[in-house]
């Protein structure tokens, strides 16, 4: 079995050199932009290519405002900061996700409130989410949600859409609404993907993006905060050290963060961003090579969710329990493959093990059985 997915993979990226698990691809004018920053000299935190890029990304989500910071962590920090998350409070979130979801709830003072995910996301679970609200949380009278056991105030909701795959997000938003809840959406990996036609992390008061290097599309380093317009114009004032406008006096009215993109990233940005469409075709195609390959064997693709359109960001797999698991990542990995196991859940790492947390029982199985597979993006795929 691994051997023939060995072969499949191989035959996919047509190399029998190192297949990473998702590696860049530039195909575009990355060159001609970055050369024309270069040249301009304008390659930090000022340049036109900032303006363009937020524009490019709020014009593609529909979202009113888009915001560039200089990573994904910083724009879920400053999202969380944004809907009044501060010191000693709480943030739900799922235990299923990369490190820097948590991490930016940390950075708040704040602490995680881990409650589980849907098998058919990967991502934070509204039922698990109101029966965990039900059970242990009460909305006072000021309309502050408050955890029942310390009156400690839960200050947002924070879901992360796994792989580029959505969840449920009207259900989600629902119970946002009803528990006084601020939803932030974690879209680091979902940029492009879309639930029931609309753009993933415009749902929320604030959604975030991210552009690291192994995204669908890269800014080398950088990150995304999409709002409203008065919300995006509060995250561009923080996010460039809370400075107010001057021709040359430097007057800055409160604590800000030096959290600006550079021009040069944004230059890269613009770019990939008019590739995007394409690169989701040519992922999405994949994709559907690899559910093809796998269909009648034992080992289950995962597939976009129902009234989705996933960016498949990185393709998965489900093993039948742990030692499949196991097995599946040293002989690809052995064999030169790049396939990696889903993260350790966040209430297992020591930072966080001692953090609130519901019935994670789904969490806890697809820890023990998701592998993902190579997913960069082959251009041939989007013809």
């Amino acid at each position: 079995m691994f051997n023939a997915l060995t072969k499949f993979i191989r035959h996919q990226y047509q190399t029998d050199d190192f297949i990473p698990l998702h590696a860049p691809v530039f195909a575009g004018r990355e060159q001609d932009y970055v050369s024309e920053t270069i040249s301009s000299t304008f390659v930090s935190s000022v340049g036109t290519f900032v303006d363009q890029f937020e524009i490019g990304v709020a014009t593609y989500t529909g979202s009113a405002r888009a915001v560039a910071v200089m990573n994904g962590t910083a724009a879920l920090h400053m999202g969380l900061l944004l809907v009044g998350v501060d010191r000693d409070s709480c943030v739900i979130t799922q235990p299923l996700t990369f490190v820097a979801t948590c991490n930016a709830i940390s950075y708040c003072g704040a602490e995680p409130i881990f409650v589980d995910v849907d098998r058919d996301t990967m991502g934070l679970s509204p039922i698990a989410l109101e029966i965990w609200l039900t059970d242990n949380a009460a909305v006072d009278g000021g309309g502050v949600c408050r955890r029942k056991r310390d009156k400690k105030a839960i200050q947002a909701c924070l879901p992360m859409h796994t792989f580029g795959h959505p969840v449920h997000l009207d259900r989600l938003v629902d119970v946002c609404a009803r528990w006084s809840l601020p939803l932030v959406e974690d879209a680091a990996e979902s940029f492009g993907s879309l639930y029931k036609g609309q753009q993933t992390g415009t749902f929320g008061q604030v959604g975030t993006i991210s552009f690291n290097g192994n995204k669908i599309i890269t800014t080398g380093g950088g990150g995304i905060i999409l709002a409203n317009e008065d919300i995006g114009t509060r995250a561009k004032h923080l996010t460039t050290t809370a400075k107010q406008p001057s021709t040359y006096e430097y007057f800055h009215d409160e604590v800000g963060y030096n959290y600006r993109m550079p021009n040069l990233n944004a230059a890269l940005g613009c770019a990939k961003l008019e590739q995007l469409d394409q690169f989701i075709l040519a992922k999405r195609a994949l994709a559907a090579q690899y559910e093809a390959f796998f269909i009648g064997g034992p080992l289950e693709f995962f597939s976009e969710p129902v009234n989705c359109r996933s960016n498949y960001w990185l393709n998965a797999v489900i093993c039948e329990d742990r030692l499949m698991q196991d097995a599946l990542l040293a002989e690809t990995n052995g064999a030169g493959i790049a396939t990696r196991p889903i993260w350790t859940l966040m209430s297992r790492l020591p930072m966080y093990e001692n953090a609130d947390c519901g019935d994670l029982g789904t969490s806890e199985w697809l820890e023990a059985r998701v592998v993902n597979l190579p997913s960069s993006v082959i251009l041939e795929r989007s013809a």
